[in-house]
């Protein structure tokens, strides 16, 4: 079998250590090529451009926009025939539900599911408090991720995961020397559905958003339930969450009551004037 084209983007920059671990190993079982911000996108979601300019890099291209807009980009223009979008490794979790339309790596895997192509978005969590740009700085940092990615792309898109999910969130614990560590065990999961967003008044005109999830996170204070991104990643699992892209929903008695009502009530508003 021919080995599958990959779009690689993220949203860190071309240039991240990152960037460049997934692309150095995706390379040894794919055809791949770089489509990826100039430079770092992070948390921009779903941003789109009217126009976007790009130039040749020595992975592909280098797009001065987001994360979507590369993946537009590319699969409306650049390359239309890849088989998969790869977006990361993001340095940084994209855990729990209320993340996934903040998420720029995400992001692109979304938009990726629109164009009916599947994708894979990966992140590593690091727990590192104040040192944490100090850590995973060498693109061997990033093993355990490329790994797993690897493991994804060769089985996940010729086993049928694809036709029930539109796109795979995986999330990778960091571990140090992990170009030497021993194997870290894969979970499949769904988003956490807890939320801590919260606000403090700083003076009379600013307003401090906070978001308590990430302080649970450090340490053994994680009490989300077995079966989430986040309790896996805690307790040192690689997090594998099958999703679709279009928000859904099901049909609803009560709203359809509703919305009758509304029409049967405008008819009769309008007769009378």
């Amino acid at each position: 079998m021919d080995a599958p084209q990959i779009l690689l983007t993220n949203d860190d920059g071309i240039d991240s250590v990152g960037f460049r671990a997934l692309y150095e190993g995706l390379s040894t079982v794919a055809d791949v090529v770089a489509v990826a911000p100039a430079d770092d996108q992070s948390a921009v979601g779903r941003t789109v451009s009217e126009t976007v300019e790009f130039t040749d890099h020595e992975y592909g291209y280098a797009v001065h926009g987001t994360p979507v807009d590369c993946v537009i980009a590319g699969l409306g223009s650049i390359c239309p025939d890849v088989d998969l979008v790869v977006s990361g490794c993001n340095k940084g979790g994209n855990l729990g539900a209320y993340v996934l339309g903040r998420s720029g790596t995400v992001s692109a895997a979304v938009e990726a599911a629109f164009f009916g192509v599947p994708a894979i978005s990966v992140s590593m969590y690091i727990e590192g408090g104040e040192d944490w740009a100090s850590l995973a700085t060498e693109p061997a940092d990033f093993a355990t991720a490329r790994r797993a990615t690897k493991h994804l792309v060769e089985h996940a898109t010729t086993s049928g995961v694809f036709e029930a999910a539109d796109y795979l969130n995986v999330n990778v614990p960091f571990v140090d020397n992990a170009g030497v560590s021993g194997s870290i065990p894969m979970r499949v999961t769904q988003p956490s559905m807890r939320y801590e967003m919260g606000a403090e008044r700083n003076g009379d005109r600013e307003i401090a958003l906070k978001d308590g999830i990430w302080e649970l996170m450090r340490g053994d204070s994680v009490d989300d339930p077995v079966g989430t991104d986040r309790r896996a990643v805690a307790d040192g699992e690689i997090s594998v969450s099958p999703l679709t892209a279009p928000h859904s929903t099901q049909q609803h008695d009560a709203l359809d009551e509703i919305v009758a009502a509304y029409s049967s009530n405008a008819k009769t508003e309008a007769d009378g004037e």
